[in-house]
C-alpha cells in the first residue's frame, strides 16, 4: 500500500509540474452521419487514426447537427464554437466562389490527379490561400477522396435534354451550375433532408453521392433512373478544417500526427468506396427495381459544354476562382501528357 501511494503522487507531481503531457481534446462536427457508408465512415476512422497514434491531441467524433448544422460548420469553426470540422469545401460554394474547385470539378481530375494536383502541385497553397483570404480563421488539411458519384436520382427517364426542363433538384457545387443553365431548379440540401424532400415532392430528383450511400439513405423507393457516369463529380475531396489559433496551440508532433492521419484517411477513404460500391449497383438492379442508366453521349457532351461556359463566366466574375482555375488548368495540361501515354484507352460511358 505505502509503494502505491508512493506511485500515486509521484505521477500526480509528474502531472503538476509538467513531467507528463497533458492531451487535448478537439471536438470535431462532422458533415456526414457516422452510420453512412464511405462518407460517414471516413469522419469516425480519422478519429480513430488520431486518437491511436497522437499523445498530444485527441479528436472526439459529432455527427451533423450535434454540434452545428452541417452548413454551418465552416463558420462555426472560424469562429472557434467548434474546434475542428470533417467536410468537403463544396458546402461553401455559396460564400466562396472558388470553393468547389476543391472539392469536386466538373469533367476535372479523377482521384490520381486530383491529389497529384492538391499534394505535389499548388493545389494545397491556394486551398489555404482561400480560407486566409475570404477572413476564415481554419487550417484546412485534406483528409478524404473518392471516385465519380452517380450523377443522379430520377423518376422518369431523361431522354432529352427537355426533360430536364422545369425540374426541382438537389444538386452539389458547381455541377449546380451547369444544370440551372439546363432548365432545372436546383437547391443543396444536407445527406439526411434529402429522402424527406423527395418523399414530399419538394424535390423531383436528387444527385448525393455513391450507390452505396445512396442505397443507404433509400433513394431507390421513390427514384428509380439511377443515372452514370457522374460527370459532375469525377472524384470529390474532403477537407479537415481546424480553427487556426487551436492549429498554432499544438505543439508540431501533434500538427505532424494530425497531418499524417489525413494521408492514411485518404487511402482508405478511397478504397473503401471502389471495394464496395459494385454490389451496391448489382442490388439496386436485383433487389430495388433500379435502373442502372447511361447519360446519351448528346446529353454528356451538352453538359461538358455549359460546364466550359459556367466556368468562363466564373472565372470573368471572380479574380480568386480564375487564378485557381489557370493555375489547375495548367497542371492538367502536363499530367495529360502522363496521363494518354500510360494508361490504356477508356471511351467515355464504359
Amino acid at each position: 500500500m505505502k509503494l502505491k501511494a508512493i506511485a500515486l503522487a509521484t505521477t500526480a507531481a509528474l502531472v503538476s509540474t509538467g513531467g507528463a503531457q497533458a492531451q487535448e481534446v478537439l471536438e470535431m462536427t462532422s458533415a456526414f452521419g457516422k452510420n453512412l457508408p464511405i462518407l460517414g465512415t471516413a469522419g469516425v476512422d480519422f478519429v480513430e487514426k488520431i486518437n491511436s497514434i497522437s499523445e498530444g491531441v485527441e479528436f472526439e467524433h459529432f455527427d451533423p447537427g450535434e454540434l452545428v448544422p452541417t452548413l454551418e460548420a465552416l463558420d462555426a469553426v472560424s469562429n472557434g464554437s467548434v474546434d475542428a470540422a470533417y467536410t468537403t469545401a463544396g458546402y461553401w460554394q455559396g460564400k466562396i466562389t472558388a470553393a468547389s474547385l476543391f472539392a469536386a470539378v466538373p469533367f476535372g481530375p479523377e482521384a490520381g490527379e486530383f491529389l497529384a494536383w492538391m499534394l505535389y502541385d499548388d493545389g494545397a497553397e491556394l486551398f489555404q490561400r482561400m480560407y486566409d483570404e475570404n477572413g476564415y480563421n481554419v487550417r484546412v488539411t485534406p483528409c478524404g477522396i473518392i471516385a465519380p458519384e452517380t450523377s443522379g436520382w430520377f423518376k422518369n427517364e431523361i431522354n432529352t435534354l427537355a426533360d430536364l426542363e422545369g425540374l426541382n433538384m438537389r444538386f452539389f457545387g458547381l455541377g449546380a451550375e451547369v444544370m440551372e443553365r439546363l432548365g432545372v431548379s436546383t437547391s443543396l440540401l444536407a445527406g439526411g433532408d434529402i429522402f424527406p424532400a423527395l418523399e414530399r415532392g419538394a424535390i423531383d430528383a436528387t444527385e448525393f453521392s455513391m450507390p452505396r450511400i445512396d442505397a443507404r439513405l433509400g433513394f431507390y423507393n421513390i427514384a428509380k433512373f439511377n443515372y452514370f457516369p457522374g460527370w459532375h463529380q469525377p472524384a470529390t475531396l474532403f477537407e479537415l478544417l481546424i480553427n487556426k489559433d487551436v492549429w498554432e496551440g499544438l505543439d508540431e508532433r501533434s500538427q505532424k500526427q494530425i497531418e499524417v492521419a489525413c494521408l492514411a484517411n485518404i487511402t482508405t477513404n478511397y478504397a473503401e468506396g471502389e471495394a464496395t460500391n459494385f454490389e451496391a449497383m448489382a442490388d439496386n438492379e436485383a433487389n430495388n427495381g433500379v435502373t442502372n442508366m447511361t447519360w446519351s453521349p448528346e446529353i454528356l457532351a451538352a453538359f461538358e459544354e455549359n460546364w466550359n461556359a459556367v466556368a468562363a463566366d466564373l472565372a470573368a466574375e471572380d479574380d480568386y476562382f480564375a487564378e485557381v482555375w489557370a493555375d489547375l488548368q495548367e497542371f492538367r495540361e502536363g499530367y495529360k501528357v502522363w496521363n494518354d501515354a500510360i494508361y490504356l484507352p477508356r471511351p467515355r460511358g464504359n
